[in-house]
């Protein structure tokens, strides 16, 4: 197959390729990415040179350019994580979030229409659903959750799989969507909650923690995320939606405490900051339907998935280093100069 990545420079985008091309050498993956602040092309510098692999810097908004890669490569699938997806920023410039996130996605499933395909993913989020209380932990998001969204960002997600769906009922366009809970991770870009914090207590800097800390996430291990996105593109029912969760739900507050204790530093870092406009309170998803439609599970318990991702962010500092200097954007311009 051929298989065209959005937002592939990114986290769980990245990481996706990496497992795609390991668990199915024999597909060629295109991966498109805008290179925006979160997109770092040194990501990938591993699959550069690979035969069947091929980065295309472009905007999933560039309608003309868009339509000119699905002319070239003719993709049997598409799996699109190009989005804008940080929360914080989406409160401060919701315009850019509704761009990319709505208009991004309309773009991508206008070429599909055009030139055809086996299937559309659209890659989602927990956080349509809104949140729920911290007193009810029998309450769990599951497929049939109504959206309720909190933030722009949130909004923003939720009206592009409501798109993705009229798509589908509409013109008949192949589609599933998943929607994940909290990734962690090798390549997570330093401003979201882990790496940041490990980031800053490496350097002894103050740890930031919204309110008390005592907002739960879900958190998944990006492998194992990744493992679900490969089989509900394979195997997953057209029309669907499949929540992909991890069953590992932790406090804001005591991720900043493991952290902290196992680098072994003083919890006098921990620096609680005036919370989150809009904060959500908990978000825990059920994960059945993909269970038994697909036999899916999470693999990757949170206190060995944490501890790999501390090891690899001390392994590659020179990854993260780049990104806090700045130097990261110029990676594209090193790689392509001369080509």
């Amino acid at each position: 197959m051929t298989i065209i990545v959005t937002g592939g420079a990114g986290f769980i985008g990245g990481n996706y390729i990496y497992y795609h091309l390991k668990a199915h050498p024999e597909d060629r993956v295109i991966c498109l990415d805008k290179l925006t602040y979160a997109g770092n092309l040194s990501t990938l510098s591993a699959v550069m040179n690979y035969p069947n692999f091929r980065f295309v810097k472009l905007d999933i908004c560039d309608r003309e350019g868009v339509y000119r890669l699905f002319e070239e490569e003719k993709p049997d699938v598409v799996i699109n994580f190009a989005a804008e997806s940080h929360v914080d920023r989406s409160i401060e410039n919701p315009s850019v979030f509704l761009q990319t996130n709505i208009i991004g996605t309309s773009v991508l499933m206008d070429a599909c229409r055009k030139y055809g395909i086996q299937r559309f993913h659209q890659v989602g989020t927990d956080e349509v659903y809104g949140d729920l209380p911290l007193d009810r932990p029998d309450l769990f998001f599951t497929e049939e959750t109504p959206i309720h969204t909190s933030s722009p960002y949130s909004s923003s997600k939720a009206s592009a799989d409501l798109l993705v769906m009229a798509y589908h009922r509409t013109y008949g366009l192949p589609v599933t969507i998943s929607r994940c809970s909290n990734n962690y991770g090798p390549y997570q870009f330093p401003e979201k909650l882990i790496p940041l914090m490990i980031i800053n207590a490496l350097h002894d800097k103050p740890l930031p923690v919204y309110g008390e800390g005592l907002n739960v996430r879900d958190w998944l291990y990006v492998e194992d995320h990744c493992k679900a996105i490969d089989l509900i593109v394979r195997n997953g029912k057209v029309g669907e939606v499949y929540n992909v969760g991890g069953h590992n739900e932790m406090r804001n507050i005591d991720i900043v405490k493991l952290i902290v204790y196992a680098l072994d530093k003083s919890e006098d870092l921990i620096s609680f900051v005036t919370d989150r406009k809009g904060h959500d309170l908990r978000y825990a998803i059920d994960p059945t339907k993909i269970h038994n439609a697909l036999g899916w599970l999470p693999e990757t318990k949170f206190e060995d998935g944490i501890k790999k991702t501390i090891a690899w962010y001390l392994e590659n500092q020179s990854w993260w280093k780049e990104i806090i200097s700045g130097e990261y954007q110029k990676y594209y311009q090193r790689m392509y100069a001369n080509r």
